[in-house]
Parts: structure tokens; C-alpha cells; sequence
């Protein structure tokens, strides 16, 4: 029983349950070993070995969601800050919303694996959740859901009505340009000029009117184009100019990571910023500075001028 071609979906699935990608590594992995210890009780004539997987992830994550609160993003707490000079304190006894790496496991799938998506599931209830990415994302039958969930088709078909009517305000995908789209990629070029210059009017002209900018772990959010510029001045005026930017990709979106000079020379990773793009503007950059992020992304903590023209 070879299991490893499942890994990459399955650690995509617990991400979505979870909101984790360090969870999401770790629950997969505990499928595959579930899975392995139960192989001589499989039945292929009961299931395909997928619906069986997905029926041992399912059970696994809801194991690991009991009692569990949500990993929010900071713009799902509250109000936004209209302070650009509030203090920025980390809010560590809240378990976070990760975003994902996708150069980790690329399988090819271009499922929705947006930040803003992922966020507004941990809004669902577990179980609901588990049938919504396995109706809506995975494709199996409800009467596959109803087996992996041990429930009935009626109550599938219920709690998928149910998950779909809470995400109607998140926004269809297509509305969502992919990060490998030229337009795309244009826009993301000119605002890693403007930030690599410390050019706040140039950054401004590349927001939406109503951009949201937020940074986890500190629990402050803003939104509007103004707020944004006042903060990016805040931050250039307290780390100072010559940042250098290391395009990635996180949840199929456009995803940089941003490193700030250092006095003795060199650059110091200060940021991954994942960035949503409509209609050829930035509606949203979500600012992680989580060194556990960091080290799921594989980034080096301190470049050289060398090594990130290497890199670049």
C-alpha cells in the first residue's frame, strides 16, 4: 500500500480544517500512520483507498479541533485601528491563522486555498467545515461524505446548505486574479520598487480605496489606502530604507518576503506579505512575522547582497 502520493492533498485538507500548516504537517503525517496500522482491516470493496484516507484525516481533525478555538486573522477580531501609531504588541496567547507554502506541495490542484477563504471557514463548525472541502473542494459524493462522516446524506446535504450560506460574503475566486498572471505580476513588481525605495505616494497609487493591511501576531488592523500609507511611513522611519524583497507564493496568491537592512550591512528577514490583487490593485496584504512562518517557507533568517541577488 503506497500512501505517500496522498500526502500533499492531505496535508492541504488539515490545513483547511485547521488553519495550521505546522498542525496540518503533523495531522497528515498521523493519517498516513493510522492508515498503514489499519492496512490488512482495509476493504477495497467498501471504499477506494482515497475515501478511506480522507474518512481516517476527517476523524483526525476533528479530534484535534475538539474544544479548539479558531485561528483568526487580526481583521476577524474587531474593528480596524485608526491609529497608525499604536503600539505593536504581539497578541501571543492567540493561535493564528498560517498562511501556506505552496512551493511545499505543489500537486498541480488549483483549488481555493485563499487566506480570506481559509479564514472564514474557521468561522464554520468543524464538522461543517469537513463537508464543505470534501462536497465542494474534494468532489465526493454526498453519500461518500455521509460513509466518512457516519451520518446521513440528508444531514450532508443540510450542513453543506448551511457552510455555503456562511461564506457567501468571502467572494467568488474568479474574482481573484492568480499570482502567475501578468497583470499580476506587474502590480506585485511595481510595489516591490516602491518598497525596496521607501516610496510610500508610489505604494498608495497601487491600493484599492478601502486596502486592508494587517499583521499577526499583533492584533492591530487598518483599512483604507490612507491608514496603509501612514503605517508603511511609521515602519521605513523606524527600520529605514534599502529593504530587499524575495518573491514566493502562499495560498495561490502573490507572496513576498521582506528583509530590512541591517546597521553592520547585510539584510535581516522582517516580513512574508501575502498580498490579494483585484482589478489590478491591492486589496489586501496580510503581514506575517511569525519566525515559525518563516521557517515553513524555508527562508534564510539574514541575506547578503550576494545571496539575495543569487536568490532574486
Amino acid at each position: 500500500m503506497d500512501l505517500e502520493p496522498y500526502r500533499g492533498e492531505l496535508v492541504r485538507y488539515c490545513y483547511r480544517m485547521l488553519g495550521s500548516f505546522h498542525e496540518a504537517e503533523d495531522l497528515a503525517q498521523e493519517t498516513m500512520l493510522r492508515a498503514w496500522q489499519a492496512r490488512d482491516r482495509y476493504d477495497e470493496s467498501r471504499a477506494s483507498q482515497r475515501t478511506w484516507l480522507y474518512r481516517i484525516a476527517t476523524n483526525v481533525c476533528l479530534t484535534a479541533l475538539a474544544g479548539r478555538a479558531r485561528r483568526p486573522l487580526p481583521s476577524g477580531l474587531g474593528a480596524p485601528s485608526e491609529d497608525p501609531g499604536a503600539p505593536l504588541t504581539p497578541a501571543l496567547d492567540i493561535g493564528w491563522l498560517e498562511p501556506f507554502p505552496d512551493a511545499r506541495f505543489d500537486n498541480g490542484v488549483q483549488d481555493d486555498m485563499r487566506l480570506a477563504l481559509v479564514a472564514a471557514m474557521q468561522l464554520l463548525p468543524p464538522r461543517q467545515r469537513a463537508v464543505l472541502l470534501l462536497r465542494e473542494v474534494l468532489e465526493f459524493s454526498a453519500a461518500e461524505v455521509a460513509e466518512q462522516l457516519q451520518t446521513t446524506v440528508s444531514a450532508v446535504n443540510s450542513a453543506l446548505q448551511r457552510a455555503r450560506a456562511a461564506l457567501a460574503d468571502v467572494g467568488a475566486a474568479d474574482e481573484i486574479a492568480e499570482p502567475d498572471d501578468p497583470a499580476v505580476q506587474a502590480v506585485i513588481d511595481r510595489y516591490v520598487r516602491a518598497f525596496e525605495a521607501a516610496d510610500v505616494p508610489a505604494l498608495v497609487q497601487l491600493l484599492t480605496g478601502d486596502a486592508v493591511l494587517e499583521m499577526p501576531p499583533v492584533p492591530l488592523w487598518y483599512r483604507g489606502s490612507r491608514d496603509y500609507g501612514l503605517f508603511m511611513r511609521r515602519v521605513f522611519d523606524m527600520r529605514g530604507t534599502g529593504w530587499r524583497v524575495i518573491k514566493l507564493s502562499a495560498n495561490g496568491q502573490p507572496a513576498l518576503a521582506a528583509y530590512a537592512p541591517e546597521p553592520g550591512g547585510g539584510h535581516r528577514l522582517h516580513t512574508l506579505q501575502v498580498f490579494t490583487v483585484v482589478g489590478g490593485l491591492v486589496a489586501r496584504n496580510v503581514v506575517f512575522a511569525d519566525p515559525r512562518v518563516f521557517e515553513a517557507f524555508g527562508l534564510p533568517p539574514q541575506i547578503s547582497v550576494d545571496e539575495f541577488r543569487q536568490r532574486r
